[in-house]
């Protein structure tokens, strides 16, 4: 708060008083009025010292400024990423990678048996094969398999199932996830594909009259969960 001699517009300069000394000629009137001007300016600059306003406290103070956004700091010094997510392995089992529930949907369907003649299980690539199938049946079976693939091929594959062959594609589980469903051509009953990518790897699932609900979720919740 200003002081009673700091209000007004601006501070003003004392009122000399005309020199008045008895017996003093010109030479000493001449000094007695330099004296007081100087007398006047050392008050005016004292009184200006006493209303200029503290360090940090004028009007234009304010906060120092920070630097706004995600993992900023007061030196504007980036912060490193967040670790990347971790590489999933491709597993070894094909009853492992499935919930309960999933697995019990499959109770009683053959998987990887020897007389269908094709590779399954573990394969020498790392990859995964996975048949659930009784060699007797027309046309029931439900087939998955998981490999690595990098991102460049993936997606290009995907899209072209998505431009070429309607299939319906979306995002969920930080991956990308292709699936289609049509009518057998021979039997009346309901034939599909859906394929998972994410993190180089590949989870590609054919099926005939058998599709457990939540089959791929399971599998994507079983690497990466």
């Amino acid at each position: 708060m200003l002081t009673e001699a700091c209000r007004g517009d601006s501070a003003r300069i004392p009122r000399i008083p005309a020199a008045r000394v008895i017996g003093m000629g010109p030479r000493h009137d001449r000094l007695r009025r330099a004296a007081l001007v100087s007398a006047a300016v050392v008050m005016l600059l004292a009184g200006l010292a006493a209303c200029a306003p503290e360090p940090g406290t004028g009007p234009s103070a304010g906060p120092s400024p920070t630097v706004e956004g995600p993992g900023a700091s007061a030196s504007a010094t980036p912060e490193p990423s967040a670790s990347p997510t971790p590489q999933a392995a491709i597993p070894d089992d094909c009853v492992g990678m499935l919930s309960e529930i999933v697995a019990a949907q499959l109770s009683g369907v053959p998987l990887n048996d020897p007389a269908l003649g094709e590779p399954t299980g573990k394969q020498p690539d790392g990859s995964l094969v996975c048949v659930w199938r009784d060699p007797a049946a027309d046309t029931t079976h439900l087939v998955t398999t998981i490999s690595k693939m990098d991102r460049g091929p993936a997606l290009e594959m995907l899209n072209q199932l998505a431009d070429d062959l309607g299939f319906n594609c979306y995002t969920p589980d930080l991956g990308t996830r292709c699936e289609k469903t049509w009518p057998n051509v021979d039997y009346p009953v309901t034939d599909g594909r859906t394929l998972f990518w994410r993190d180089g790897i590949l989870i590609d699932t054919r099926y005939s009259n058998l599709a457990p609900e939540g089959y791929t979720s399971a599998i994507v919740a079983s690497l990466w969960g």
